[in-house]
């Protein structure tokens, strides 16, 4: 394996762990806060970062495309706030496997709206993934739970946010499209909150909440919280930029893993055959996708 490669691969492996661990610090979190607040809390930091990177290197972009930067801070807003609410409610491993259905999502709408070619394989392998959908929420054609809509909500909102990001990276500095997600993600918790003192409703437990004031060892959680994502972030994108898109997509499926791991640890059940059995195509369907899109990297499409 080429070296660049494999430096690519190993920072892919130690995000995905950071990724997992910031779900498992967000896990116990929420047994003192709602997963509204934690949202607040794990971009406000990121913010805060953000600003002082753009204040020692100031911006270099173009600009021009502000509507499509807002909607890109919404779709994340809105994935992140139900993947957080998810990984309070179910086990960590199936949490992380719904938001990373967003591999799906992002092939078909980079296909409707970048007229991105998809391929047979591709198309199976998003036919594979909407199978391990249903295997992992049980669908018997009736209905499904709250956490189960909401995580294919959260697939669908990262899907957005990627497939706009292939347009934003074109006219904006990759820090303004993170800083856009993060400033949206920490303004917006905070009007939910507020609201959340006014209104209460069982149903939409995931938008409106009251806020708490942190505890003593709320802060200890609250700062590991930002320090593994803003790990998670930083290795994600070396990894990126060490290897072509496709490896790396294929090795940020041990994610999943790690989750499964962690939240075994912290208490969750191992997943029964079913939902182990959609979890393997959710992650098949990932390798499929992602090999189409290595393909097409090495013919320079």
């Amino acid at each position: 394996m080429d070296r660049q490669v494999a430096l690519g691969v190993k920072y892919m492996l130690f995000a995905s762990l950071m990724f997992a661990v910031m779900g498992a610090v967000a896990k116990e979190l929420s047994d003192s806060m709602s997963s509204v607040e934690v949202v607040f809390f794990r971009n406000v930091f990121g913010v805060i970062l953000i600003l002082i990177s753009i204040y020692n290197k100031p911006l270099n972009q173009i600009g021009g495309k502000v509507g499509l930067l807002i909607f890109r801070g919404m779709a994340g807003f809105i994935a992140l706030l139900f993947f957080f609410y998810n990984i309070a409610q179910i086990p960590l491993g199936e949490a992380m496997t719904f938001s990373k259905t967003s591999t799906i999502f992002t092939a078909i709408f980079a296909y409707i709206f970048v007229k991105e070619k998809l391929g047979v394989k591709g198309w199976f392998g998003v036919f594979v993934g909407f199978v391990g959908i249903l295997f992992i929420t049980k669908f018997d054609g009736s209905s499904l739970d709250k956490t189960d809509y909401l995580g294919i909500l959260c697939g669908v909102g990262a899907g957005l946010a990627y497939t706009s990001i292939r347009e934003l990276r074109k006219f904006y500095d990759s820090r303004a499209i993170v800083l856009s997600f993060m400033t949206i993600g920490t303004i917006g918790p905070m009007i939910l909150l507020i609201i959340g003192n006014f209104y209460v409703n069982p149903d939409l437990d995931f938008l409106f909440a009251k806020f708490v004031m942190p505890q003593a060892n709320d802060w200890y959680y609250i700062v590991l919280l930002g320090v593994f994502a803003t790990l998670a972030q930083i290795y994600m994108t070396k990894a990126y930029s060490n290897a072509k898109a496709g490896i790396i997509g294929t090795i940020s499926y041990s994610n999943i893993a790690f989750s499964i791991i962690l939240g075994i640890i912290l208490g969750d059940s191992f997943p029964d055959i079913w939902i182990s059995f959609g979890i393997l195509l959710i992650v098949i369907s990932g390798l499929l996708v992602s090999s189409k899109n290595s393909n097409k990297e090495k013919n320079g499409n």
